[in-house]
């Protein structure tokens, strides 16, 4: 067997005891755990996006077994468009609405995602924010003060980096630390590192920081690092 193939039935079994794990896991109190998955939309990631839908797609298919949990999809692109789903439980419908959606050249939006997650928090409480983008075209001190309210309400922002970009990593990190949530880098060359990430926020928006720390302890390197930001 090529050590590829090794590789990817390494892969399987961790997804697969993944799966099974997450079943057993403690609810969070206060009803059916909410989460919001925002994503950058914009032209400059539309060379990755298939390939981040396949692997968001999958995590979701992964964790349709959860229970308590519902999934509200954001994203921005074009020329100011910026939109939010209503929030939905069934994993059909939520690759649905991702499949829908298309690349289109325009600049990043993430204090409306951020002004969002404020208002649906205040309406009903969300228990994380997952956004994935790879560059912030925007001024950071605005960023930062939404990401501190988020922090007050108890709503984590988790910031996934696509890329390298160093104004872009320096502003996930802040809004992050400011929200009580955490960063973490990722390429597209190495898609189970996004997926064990995904994975972890999954576990976190339905069984809470404990269960966070007791999948982080059975993981990989990528989340002890992110779970150790989480505070």
């Amino acid at each position: 067997m090529s050590d590829k193939e090794l590789r990817t039935r390494s892969d399987k079994q961790a997804i697969d005891q993944f799966i099974n794990e997450v079943r057993t896991l403690p609810k969070q109190g206060g009803g059916q755990g909410r989460l919001i998955f925002a994503l950058d939309a914009t032209a400059s990631r539309e060379a990755t996006w298939d390939q981040a839908c396949h692997l968001q797609s999958e995590l979701f298919i992964a964790t349709r077994d959860l229970g308590g949990l519902a999934i509200q999809l954001c994203y921005y692109r074009g020329f100011g468009e910026f939109k939010a789903t209503g929030f939905v439980t069934e994993t059909g419908q939520l690759l649905n609405l991702m499949n829908g959606v298309s690349c289109l050249g325009g600049r990043t939006q993430i204090s409306r995602v951020l002004a969002h997650a404020v208002k649906e928090t205040r309406a009903k409480p969300v228990k994380a924010v997952v956004f994935i983008g790879d560059c912030c075209e925007e001024p950071v001190d605005e960023l930062c003060h939404t990401a501190g309210e988020l922090g007050m309400l108890r709503t984590p922002v988790f910031m996934f980096h696509e890329g390298n970009d160093a104004h872009a990593r320096a502003i996930f990190q802040q809004v992050s630390k400011l929200s009580g949530g955490a960063y973490a880098p990722f390429d597209r060359n190495s898609p189970q590192v996004l997926k064990d990430l995904m994975a972890a926020v999954a576990v976190y928006a339905s069984g809470g920081a404990k269960a966070l720390q007791d999948f982080s302890s059975r993981s990989s390197p990528e989340v002890k690092r992110l779970t150790s930001q989480i505070r």
